[in-house]
């Protein structure tokens, strides 16, 4: 049974699906891994982008807007250079912007096909 999300990562969850819908982010999808003994992070929120310029302004908005809302910086972010896949690393709850042929390729929903894949009520 997945233990119950406590409402800091539930705000930060809130705040990252927002921001990434703002900037037009494509099939966001949120997967649980609490209940998993050994995992890296509660939860992994995943979306995709058409390009690297796209990649790179829904990942700096979502930062902007949980340091704004949250006073949070994420712990790491990785793949800036590129922004063929980038990776924000909120401890809790770590984001994986993708552009869509990185996502298609690596598949993290069938990776984690075990966990709870849910998808938000985004406009």
């Amino acid at each position: 049974m997945a233990k119950k999300i406590n409402s800091k990562t539930k705000t930060l969850n809130d705040i990252i699906i927002d921001a990434a819908d703002e900037k037009k982010a494509e099939n966001i999808v949120i997967i649980d891994l609490s209940s998993f003994e050994s995992r890296v992070c509660d939860y992994f929120i995943v979306c995709s982008a058409s390009t690297a310029i796209q990649v790179e302004t829904i990942a700096n908005h979502i930062e902007q807007k949980v340091k704004e809302l949250c006073g949070e910086k994420p712990y790491a972010v990785e793949g800036l250079n590129n922004a063929y896949w980038v990776i924000l690393d909120y401890i809790h709850v770590v984001v994986h912007v993708m552009q869509q042929q990185a996502r298609d390729y690596y598949e993290l929903e069938k990776l984690w096909s075990d966990a709870i894949i849910t998808k938000p009520n985004v406009v």
